[in-house]
């Protein structure tokens, strides 16, 4: 498919009223890993590892706005128990990363990611299969992934409080390049052919569960599921309903 030229987004008068960059930064959890990505030659990402086992699959994960890499440290072993390595990306500017964000840099620095998690990965001899996973801004960089996986290194990717639209990063764009920016937008999640999994929560303001419904739909995947919670808003979802949340995750990927 032909590729977008989002560097419209990029514009730092456009940029700022979409990124929401935290630094935030903890001691290495006990049995994790911390890995620095580099994405220039000055710039590297930060990166934290939990690993359940060589033979288990793997969630390559990017988080929602304003979230980092740290937050994780106690929702990981959560993966690690049903059997899932989760291995989680901050962006530029977020956590302990260098740099500043953009649209563009978020989605090529996703593909460096991905090919230092499989670096790491297969050279500390973890076999199991590959996943990407993007919760709500995340699902940019899930998105950029799942459709353009070299040697199906991908198995598979899981949106969560995801859309299958630009959204805030259009906001002041030109209406005319925002309206082609969407329709390009549109057509690459409606091209995704791995196996999908959405979950999502029903009372969801920021990112209508019928949105939802509409992505699930579209994808091209010949395999693809959806979880809507009850009573889950945008950032609730492991509150209202952590049971179902991660059953579906295993369940999915074959932990």
């Amino acid at each position: 498919m032909t590729t977008t030229d989002y560097s419209a987004l990029d514009r730092p008068e456009i940029s700022m009223n979409s990124f929401y960059p935290r630094r935030n930064w903890t001691p290495t959890p006990s049995g994790a890993q911390d890995f620095a990505v580099p994405v220039t030659d000055d710039i590297s990402l930060s990166c934290r590892f939990f690993p359940a086992g060589q033979e288990q699959p793997t969630i390559l994960f990017f988080y929602g706005n304003g979230e980092t890499a740290a937050d994780y440290d106690n929702i990981a072993p959560i993966y690690n128990q049903v059997g899932v390595n989760f291995f989680v990306a901050d962006y530029r500017g977020y956590g302990n990363s260098g740099g500043l964000p953009s649209f563009s840099t978020m989605l090529a620095d996703a593909h460096q990611v991905r090919d230092e998690a499989v670096n790491i990965l297969q050279a500390a001899g973890y076999r199991g299969n590959l996943f990407v996973m993007g919760r709500s801004m995340g699902r940019h960089a899930a998105f950029e992934l799942a459709t353009n996986s070299p040697d199906e290194a991908l198995k598979g990717v899981i949106i969560e409080s995801g859309r299958p639209i630009l959204g805030n990063f259009c906001f002041g764009v030109d209406p005319t390049i925002a309206e082609q920016l969407e329709a390009g937008y549109r057509a690459k999640v409606s091209s995704i052919t791995l196996p999908a999994l959405v979950i999502h929560g029903e009372m969801d303001t920021l990112a209508p569960v019928e949105q939802a419904r509409e992505m699930h739909e579209s994808f091209a995947s010949e395999r693809k599921c959806i979880l809507t919670i009850p009573g889950a808003g945008h950032n609730d979802l492991l509150y209202r309903g952590i049971n179902e949340y991660f059953s579906a995750i295993r369940e999915f990927v074959g932990a």
